[in-house]
């Protein structure tokens, strides 16, 4: 069995090694490739990468010319494995090596992805991770407690299903999962980081809001937009109508002019914006119909 372990990095020049050495020690005697890909590096790590290739063949490298972001720096490892299993970590040495095994084992499902039980990270970090694990797992109905893990182990047809883009990487067993994916959570060590710092700042709380709700568009509504539009158009014109209904009573019972009356206009916008969400979800309605059609 091949195993490939697609590593993606940016700037981690003091961990390459290290790191390296510890997968060799932790897979055996199984067959493997390394797959690093450098998200722009401006640092020595493209050199160090290229060293370990030139002492191990099974070393690959992949080399962005800037910095694309880990989604864009996993599905092009995706694009390029070719294990049976494929496992994706980070290279900051927070992921230890040591639990390949514990993946390896886990034999009856597609995806299988890591808890760090005792995460060796600041308390605003931890705190912001518990706070997305639980509304992420709440609004898709997939239980895991650590959607941020990076350190995953996928069956090959998986990937091959895989299009990871923006900030999805976070979204991936939910992805798995909509496509009928079995996934399975199983605690690993975490480790403190040693080297750098984290490349992530305040910036993916608002990408990580708009990415989760593309995912519940693709996931939930992606065959029949109508149900997610034509329901909030629904919502709006029944609000906007029943609105219009009181301000004419009040008229025809002469309790209130309309004239001095701002709800008018507020019934007049939700009827208005209502019947745009319709048209919106009968239009999506057109095109998925018309996608059904081409694959034929």
């Amino acid at each position: 069995m091949l195993i490939s372990i697609i590593i993606p990095l940016l700037n981690e020049e003091e961990s390459l090694e290290t790191l390296y050495r510890e997968i060799i020690v932790s897979i055996g005697n199984y067959d493997y490739e390394i797959i690093f890909v450098d998200d722009g590096s401006i640092d020595n790590s493209y050199n160090i990468l290229q060293t370990l290739a030139e002492k191990d063949p099974k070393v690959k490298i992949i080399k962005f010319r800037r910095n694309f972001g880990k989604s864009a720096a996993l599905n092009a490892g995706f694009q390029n494995a070719l294990g049976d299993i494929i496992f994706t970590m980070d290279a900051d040495l927070q992921d230890d090596p040591a639990e390949i095994p514990k993946f390896l084992q886990e034999k009856d499902f597609d995806i299988v992805t890591g808890w760090k039980r005792e995460r060796k990270d600041p308390l605003s970090k931890r705190l912001a991770s518990k706070i997305f694990n639980k509304v992420v797992s709440f609004i898709f109905g997939l239980k895991l407690r650590d959607y941020n893990s990076g350190f995953k182990a996928y069956k090959y047809y998986v990937v091959k299903e895989l299009d990871v883009y923006g900030e999805l990487h976070r979204y991936i067993p939910v992805l798995a999962a909509a496509k009928g994916f079995t996934v399975k959570e199983i605690p690993i060590a975490h480790r403190e980081r040693k080297y750098g710092k984290s490349k992530y700042g305040s910036e993916r709380f608002l990408r990580g809001y708009l990415d989760l709700l593309t995912v519940k568009l693709v996931t939930t509504f992606n065959k029949s937009p109508l149900y997610l539009f034509g329901g909030i158009g629904t919502l709006l014109t029944g609000s906007g109508f029943l609105l219009g209904l009181y301000l004419t009573i009040l008229r025809v019972l002469k309790i209130s002019y309309l004239s001095n009356r701002p709800l008018l206009f507020l019934c007049m916008l939700l009827i208005i914006v209502g019947l745009q969400f319709f048209s919106v979800g009968l239009i999506g309605e057109l095109i998925v119909n018309q996608c059904r059609q081409l694959r034929k």
